[in-house]
């Protein structure tokens, strides 16, 4: 399955983002998907994650993220979304989505080009 993560930009420190992970060739409702980030000389790390309903996910944050973002999924449009609020400067990184195949999105089978967020004053 093929993923394109879209609408990073720059931001000022408080600003909002709403990233979206969209799939071609391919139906994501078929997989759990990840959002991940990774910033310059360090590892990637686990955003947030998505099973595959829609009505009734079960979702997980990172503890750095948590009450600031949100993970949504709409199957009827092929989109994951994750909605970024009050961001930091140390949430700059490039973000990538991910499909995955277990629930907690660490069985990656499916990896697309990021979209890079900057927060800066």
């Amino acid at each position: 399955v093929q993923l394109q993560a879209s609408g990073g930009g720059m931001v000022q420190p408080g600003g909002s983002l709403r990233l979206s992970c969209a799939a071609s060739g391919s139906t994501l409702d078929n997989y759990a998907i990840g959002w991940f980030r990774q910033a310059p000389q360090k590892e990637r790390e686990r955003v947030s994650c998505i099973s595959i309903s829609s009505s009734d996910p079960r979702i997980s944050y990172a503890d750095s993220v948590k009450g600031r973002f949100t993970i949504s999924r709409d199957n009827a449009k092929n989109t994951v979304y994750l909605q970024m609020n009050s961001l930091k400067p140390e949430d700059m990184a490039v973000y990538y989505c991910a499909a995955t195949i277990d629930s907690q999105c660490r069985v990656i089978v499916g990896l697309g080009q990021g979209t890079l967020v900057t927060v800066s004053s």
